[in-house]
Formats: C-alpha cells, sequence, structure tokens
C-alpha cells in the first residue's frame, strides 16, 4: 500500500546543495591567515560544529566561540561569506522540489546553526522561493538529526502526523533517525535514485 505522504522534508547540505566543507575552511584559511588543517581541528574535531547544531550555542555565542577556537575574531561577514563559498545548488534537486511543491508540502531540515537560517538567503538564495518559511535548523529545536527529538519537534511546528512524512538525507544515520522517529525516509545517493523512490511512493514528478 502506498504510504500518504503530506509533506516532504528535505535535508539542506549534498541534498539540495553540494557542500564542501574543506573549501569553507580553505576559504576561513585565506581570511584569516591560519592553517586549514589548525582550523578544521579546532572546530570540527573539536566538537563547536556539534554544539551550535543541538542549539547548545546561541548565534551570537556560537559566532564568538567559533572565532576563540580558530584564534580569530571572525565577524558575521567573514562567516557568512566562507559558508556561503562552500555551497552550490543542486539544480536538477531544485527543479524537482518546483515539481513536488505543486502537490505537496515541503521543508527543510538541516544540522545547523540558526546562524545559518538567519541568513538563508544570503546563504542559499535560491531556497525562499521554493520553501518560503519552512527552513528550519536542529538548532531551533535544541537536538540534531539523528536524535529523535529533532524530528518530533519540527514536525509539531509543522502540525504534520510522522507517518505522513518523507524525510529525506544523505547521511545513512539521519536516515536512521528519522525511521526511528516513525517518519518515512530515503537514504539520498543520486537524483535518479530519489525519482524512483518517490515513484514507488506513488509520487510521479
Amino acid at each position: 500500500m502506498v504510504a500518504d505522504i503530506e509533506l516532504v522534508l528535505f535535508d539542506l547540505d549534498n541534498v539540495l546543495y553540494h557542500y564542501d566543507r574543506r573549501r569553507r575552511v580553505e576559504y576561513l584559511s585565506k581570511i584569516t591567515g591560519i592553517p586549514a588543517d589548525d582550523i578544521y581541528a579546532a572546530i570540527w574535531d573539536g566538537g563547536l560544529e556539534f554544539q551550535g547544531d543541538s542549539g547548545a550555542l546561541a548565534p551570537r555565542a556560537y559566532l564568538r566561540a567559533f572565532g576563540d577556537r580558530i584564534g580569530y575574531p571572525i565577524s558575521l561577514t567573514e562567516w557568512l561569506d566562507a559558508r556561503r563559498a562552500s555551497v552550490a545548488p543542486n539544480d536538477q534537486m531544485l527543479a524537482l522540489v518546483e515539481r513536488l511543491r505543486a502537490s505537496k508540502d515541503v521543508a527543510v531540515l538541516t544540522n545547523n546553526s540558526e546562524l545559518l537560517t538567519d541568513h538563508i538567503d544570503v546563504i542559499c538564495p535560491e531556497l525562499r522561493p521554493l520553501f518560503g518559511d519552512r527552513i528550519y535548523a536542529s538548532a531551533s529545536f535544541r537536538a540534531a538529526k539523528p536524535d529523535v527529538a529533532c524530528y518530533q519537534r519540527c514536525l509539531a511546528g509543522l502540525a504534520v502526523e510522522p507517518s505522513a512524512v518523507l524525510f529525506i538525507d544523505d547521511l545513512p544515520e539521519n536516515v536512521a533517525g528519522a525511521r526511528a522517529a516513525g517518519l518515512h525516509a530515503h537514504h539520498f545517493t543520486s537524483v535518479d535514485r530519489l525519482l524512483r523512490d518517490l515513484a514507488t511512493r506513488g509520487m510521479d514528478v
């Protein structure tokens, strides 16, 4: 039996947009003069991104901690420029969303600080026409994927039952977390595979 999907919930990085973390780090290295490997170790190996993603740090505190960790007082503009430099729209996926939204509700749930969603029109300007205000950072829910609480709190805000949602993410652990929270889920590896999965669910786009 084909599930009655009301909402398709998309991850952002490496689903709707191509994301190159190394390019982001190298951009930061260029503007700060700090070696890229040192920045990577301070931010990603040091756990700061998880603190931002899980809402443990509010946007201003996250940005301040970011600068403290790398030893450079990074400005909001510099942070945004580096984040913008690391992404490029996945045109095929955005076109798919445009077609899909004619018959289904759509939204975004990304593991990120609210610093990203507060400035989404700078970093990912193609999203607003497709998703409106339904672009959510995990930090808003004080939990990060794959924690089931992240999905549950997001869907509570959207007033939709988990069984009526299809979640799409490139990371297997986040797909597993969504299923544990009662959502339908697709592990994104290519647009073609997603289209085939949508067709089996009765959503030809």
